[in-house]
């Protein structure tokens, strides 16, 4: 219970205030690696559309080529729509809570951090004061010891010393009970000083806790509330929930598995083999089976 212990409780008010920027800034960057994702999908998938459609690939197989690049426009807008949501939805919202809970003065800082300063400084206060009048009464017992000590030990070798006069030794023994009265009132006040604290130190504590509490308590929301929004981030990210992400592999793997190699086999050779119409033979006129 020192004075001024409470700094750390009042500074992480102003952390949960920064905290939140951090929270934002995080927020912020992921939403821009899902933009640079999805649109690196769709640069893809552009490209290679069109490489496979100039490319010599044919059929049902080809068709399923296609259908990976659907899988990278479709997966690009789940992205996008990821992007989205981190920045309307997880960005607005510590954006708001942000705004609601801390208030800025025109002074600087914020009324929350000056209101829980202010509430400690109260409470601590009295306590304070009576801590500071007890080591300035602590001070002057022990200097007033140490000055009877002192006046003891002279007191104590003008008596082995036949030089010294008489009224001389008898100002040092008035010396010695003058400062036996002055160490004694000064321990009087010593003693009085530390129960005056004794007796306020429970009320004082009372406050401090109270305040202390209040703090938790401003806490508390602010550890909930980010708590909270890493779910809802969580949430935006897990395409894994997402139905559309589900059906976007099923309608992949279906257009795969129903490529048929027979089928593009058959068609090459009615188009381009001896199954080819007659007209359309050509070279293949002379063909002997």
């Amino acid at each position: 219970a020192f004075v001024g212990n409470y700094k750390r409780t009042v500074k992480r008010i102003d952390d949960g205030h920064r905290l939140c920027n951090d929270l934002m800034n995080c927020i912020q960057e992921r939403a821009k690696i899902e933009k640079a994702y999805a649109q690196q999908l769709t640069e893809w998938s552009k490209r290679w559309r069109q490489l496979v459609e100039k490319g010599p690939q044919y059929g049902t197989v080809e068709r399923a080529w296609f259908g990976v690049m659907a899988e990278a426009e479709k997966v690009s807008e789940l992205h996008q729509e990821v992007k989205n949501n981190l920045l309307n939805d997880d960005f607005e919202k510590v954006k708001n809570w942000q705004k609601d809970s801390y208030h800025k003065q025109m002074i600087g800082g914020f009324k929350e951090t000056k209101e829980a300063e202010e509430g400690f400084r109260k409470a601590q206060k009295p306590w304070a004061k009576k801590l500071k009048e007890l080591e300035t009464a602590k001070k002057s017992y022990h200097m007033a010891c140490k000055e009877e000590k002192l006046a003891s030990m002279r007191e104590a070798n003008s008596k082995g010393e036949a030089s010294v006069a008489v009224d001389h030794q008898k100002k040092l023994q008035e010396k010695v009970e003058k400062c036996k009265q002055d160490s004694q009132k000064a321990k009087d006040k010593y003693e009085k000083a530390l129960d005056e604290l004794n007796k306020c130190t429970p009320q004082y504590m009372e406050n401090m806790e109270q305040m202390f509490g209040q703090c938790q308590q401003f806490e508390e929301k602010r550890l909930a509330f980010i708590r909270e929004v890493l779910l809802d981030v969580k949430r935006h990210l897990n395409l894994t929930e997402n139905q559309s992400y589900a059906t976007v592999y099923r309608d992949l793997e279906r257009i795969i598995t129903s490529a048929s190699p027979q089928e593009d086999l058959m068609w090459f050779n009615n188009n381009h083999g001896p199954g080819m119409p007659e007209t359309e033979k050509g070279e293949w006129g002379t063909w002997q089976v």
